[in-house]
C-alpha cells in the first residue's frame, strides 16, 4: 500500500511517502520553493518525493490530509462568537478568506492533485486525519518502542493544544487533551512575540536566549498568566493575551504586567528581554517534565514519544531524559507541522491495512532523517557547470583530508552530501561545518556567514563512541533535540562568567576546550554521529579527530538567516557566493573561493526576509 501524507496552507507544509508503513521520503516545501515556512500545497515536495522513490501518482493507493478543517473552522467560529464584541474587525477580515478557500479545503486539495495528475480518481483516494493524531503517529510509529506514552504540544490544531495517549503495537489512542486557548505553544509564542521575535519561527531564539538572563519573572508568569497542576494540565489568563481574536499575542494587560511595551523586532536586546525569556523557559521546563512524569506514570510505561512545536525545546527535552521515571524518549526529528504529514501518512496505513508493525529495538524508522532529494555525481557536476562554477573532483579519501586541513586552519566549510534531512536541523547533510576549539568561529559564523543575532549558538557534532565523554549525557541524540551540560574536565572557568560578567558580555568569554560550540551555561545541543546511519560525516570527524584530539565539529544549517536550507546544488554555490564560506565540498566536488569568478559574487543576504 502507498501513501501520500501531505501538511500545508498553515506554515511550514510538506510531503511524506509511505509504502507498506516503510518511509520512503519526506521533504518540506520551502527546500524546493526557496519560501521559507512555504505554507502552498506541497506539489514540488509530492513530486520529488515520488521521484525519489520511483513512484508515479497512479500508484497512490491514499492520500491524508494531516488535519480537519471543518474542525478547526468550528475551533475559529465558536471563539470569535466566546470573545465578541472584540475581533469583530479580525473576523470580518478573515471570514471572507476561510468560506473561500479553507472551509471547502476538500475542494481545493482534489484542484491541485488534479493538477497533478488528472486521470487519478482523486476524490476516491482522499483521507482527513486530526492534528494531533498526525503529530502522535509521527512520533511513535517510527520509534523503536513496542509500547510508549505519546505527549504532543503544540499551539493549536483544530481544537487541541496538547494530548497525551498510548501506542501498544500498531495502536494509538489519544486519552487526554487540553484545548484551545489553553496551550503551552501559544504561550511561549507569546513571549516570542513580546520579546521582538517572529511568532512560528523565532521560538528558538527565544531558547537560545534564555541561558543569559535570570527567571526573575518565573513566579509572575504563574502568579497571573498560567495555572499549573501536577499532573502537568494548565490553564492560562486570556486577560493578558489577544490571540484569541486578534493579530496581536499579547496585549496591554501583559505589557503593563512585564513593565513596557514588546521589543521592536531588530531593536537591541536588553536584560528585561532575557529574563523575560529564561523565566518562561523555566515555567515550560516545568510543564514538560510534570506532564511527561504523569502521562508514564498513569499507562504504566517506561517509554514516550514526543511530537508537536514544543517538542523542539531541546532544552526542555535534555531535563526530560534524565528523569528516573522514564527509560527512554524518542521525538520526531520532524516534530512541527511538517511532521504531521508523516504521521498522517502512517496512520492511514495501519488503520486501514491492519498490518501488523514490526520494531527494531534501539532503532528507529527515521533513517537519520536523511529522507529528502539525493544528486548523482554526473548531475552534480552538470548542475555546477551550469552556474559558472569552477571545481575539482575527487575521490573520498582526497575529500576528507582536503576539508580536515581546511577545518583544522579555521576555515569555514560548506558541507552537501548524500539525501537531505527532513526537518529543522542540519544533520551532516547539508551543513556548514568548522572547528568548534575556536574562539572567534561562534562570531565569524553568526556575523559573516549566516548574518544572524550574535547571541544564537551552535551546535556540536560528536562521534557517538566519545560523547560520554565530552558531555554529561549517555544516551545517543542523532537529530539534535537534546540539549546536554559541558563535562567539567572541558570547562575553564578562569572568568568566572556567573559572577563577573552578565547578559550579552558572557558571549566572547572563552567558556571550553570548545568554545565555538559551548552556550554561556555550558550547555549544548548535541548530536551524536553514528558510523552506521552517516558513514561520511563520521569519517570526516574522525579524521578531524585523530589530527586534533577533539571528536567534534560545529554543526549548523547550510543557509542564511530568512533563507530555507539548501536543497540543490545551484542552492549550496549560491549561498557559498554570497557568504565568507571559504571551502564548499558537494559530492565529490572541491570549490575553492578564491578559484570563483567575482562577477559571481551579489548580495545574497538581501534577497531573504529576516525571520
Amino acid at each position: 500500500m502507498l501513501v501520500l501524507g501531505i501538511s500545508c496552507f498553515y506554515h511550514d507544509s510538506a510531503a511524506a511517502l509511505i509504502e507498506n508503513g516503510e518511509i520512503l521520503a519526506a521533504i518540506q516545501e520551502e527546500r524546493m520553493s526557496r519560501k521559507k515556512h512555504d505554507d502552498s500545497f506541497p506539489s514540488k515536495s509530492i513530486e520529488a518525493c515520488l521521484k525519489i522513490s520511483n513512484k508515479s501518482s497512479s500508484e497512490i493507493d491514499y492520500v491524508i490530509f494531516y488535519e480537519k478543517p471543518l474542525l478547526k473552522f468550528d475551533r475559529i467560529l465558536e471563539t470569535y462568537l466566546a470573545f465578541a464584541p472584540k475581533g469583530f474587525t479580525t473576523f470580518l477580515v478573515s471570514m471572507p478568506l476561510w468560506l473561500r478557500d479553507k472551509l471547502f479545503l476538500r475542494k481545493v486539495i482534489l484542484k491541485h492533485l488534479k493538477n497533478l495528475d488528472s486521470r487519478v480518481p482523486w476524490k476516491n483516494r482522499l483521507l482527513f486525519s486530526e492534528h494531533h493524531l498526525s503529530h502522535s503517529a509521527s512520533a511513535f510509529y517510527p520509534s523503536p518502542f513496542e509500547e510508549a506514552a505519546i505527549i504532543t504540544m503544540d499551539g493549536v490544531g483544530e481544537w487541541t493544544t496538547t494530548s497525551i495517549g498510548i501506542g501498544r503495537g500498531a495502536d494509538i489512542e489519544i486519552k487526554r487533551e487540553i484545548r484551545f486557548p489553553h496551550s503551552l505553544g501559544l504561550l511561549y509564542s507569546a513571549f516570542t512575540y513580546f520579546c521582538g521575535f517572529k511568532v512560528n519561527s523565532g521560538e528558538y531564539k527565544l531558547m537560545g536566549l534564555a541561558p543569559y538572563g535570570e527567571p526573575k519573572y518565573a513566579d509572575l508568569i504563574r502568579k497571573n498568566l498560567i495555572s499549573i497542576k501536577d499532573d502537568g494540565s494548565f490553564r492560562l489568563n486570556m486577560k493578558y493575551f489577544g490571540f484569541g481574536t486578534g493579530k496581536r499575542m499579547t496585549n496591554k494587560n501583559f505589557d503593563r504586567l512585564f513593565g513596557g511595551s514588546p521589543r521592536l523586532p531588530e531593536s537591541e536586546l536588553t536584560q528585561r528581554e532575557m529574563d523575560i525569556a529564561a523565566s518562561i523557559q523555566e515555567v515550560t521546563e516545568e510543564i514538560v517534565l510534570k506532564i511527561s512524569k504523569f502521562a508514564v506514570k498513569e499507562f504504566g510505561v517506561k517509554n514516550l514519544c514526543l511530537a508537536g512545536g514544543v517538542a523542539l525545546n531541546c532544552v526542555a527535552n535534555g531535563k526530560l531524559v534524565n528523569e528516573e521515571l522514564i527509560n527512554d524518549v524518542f521525538i520526531q526529528p520532524a516534530a512541527g507541522d511538517a511532521g504531521g504529514a508523516l504521521g498522517a501518512a502512517l496512520y492511514a496505513y495501519y488503520k486501514i491495512s491492519k498490518s501488523p508493525r514490526h520494531v527494531s529495538e534501539n532503532v528507529d524508522s527515521m533513517r537519520g532523517s536523511f529522507l529528502g532529494p539525493a544528486y548523482q555525481q554526473t548531475e552534480v557536476e552538470k548542475r555546477l557547470r551550469q552556474v559558472n562554477a569552477r571545481f575539482t573532483v575527487a575521490e573520498t579519501d582526497e575529500i576528507i583530508a582536503i576539508t580536515t586541513e581546511a577545518l583544522i586552519n579555521g576555515l569555514a566549510v560548506g558541507w552537501f552530501q548524500g539525501r537531505m534531512e527532513f526537518g529543522p536541523r542540519s544533520l551532516g547533510a547539508r551543513s556548514i561545518i568548522a572547528d568548534p576549539r575556536s574562539s572567534i568561529m561562534q562570531s565569524l559564523l553568526n556575523n559573516k556567514i549566516k548574518f544572524r543575532e550574535s547571541f544564537r549558538p551552535f551546535a556540536p557534532s560528536i562521534l557517538k563512541e566519545f560523547v560520554s565523554e565530552w558531555f554529561n549525557m549517555e544516551k545517543e541524540s542523532p537529530y539534535m533535540l537534546l540539549v546536554s551540560q559541558l563535562k567539567e574536565s572541558a570547562r575553564q572557568d578562569k572568568l568566572q562568567m556567573k559572577n563577573e560578567l552578565f547578559g550579552l558580555e558572557r558571549l566572547h568569554a572563552v567558556k571550553s576546550k570548545i568554545p565555538a560550540v559551548t552556550h554561556v551555561d555550558y550547555s549544548a545541543r548535541v548530536q551524536t554521529v553514528n558510523r552506521e546511519i552517516n558513514p561520511l560525516f563520521h569519517q570526516l570527524i574522525k579524521s578531524f579527530f585523530e589530527l586534533t584530539g577533539v571528536p567534534i565539529l560545529v554543526n549548523t544549517s547550510f543557509n542564511v538567516r530568512g533563507e530555507p536550507i539548501v536543497e540543490s546544488p545551484e542552492n549550496a554555490f549560491k549561498c557559498f557566493m554570497g557568504t565568507d564560506l571559504d571551502l564548499l565540498i558537494v559530492e565529490r566536488c572541491i570549490l575553492w573561493k578564491q578559484d570563483q569568478e567575482l562577477s559571481e559574487r551579489h548580495k545574497y543576504f538581501d534577497e531573504y526576509a529576516l525571520d
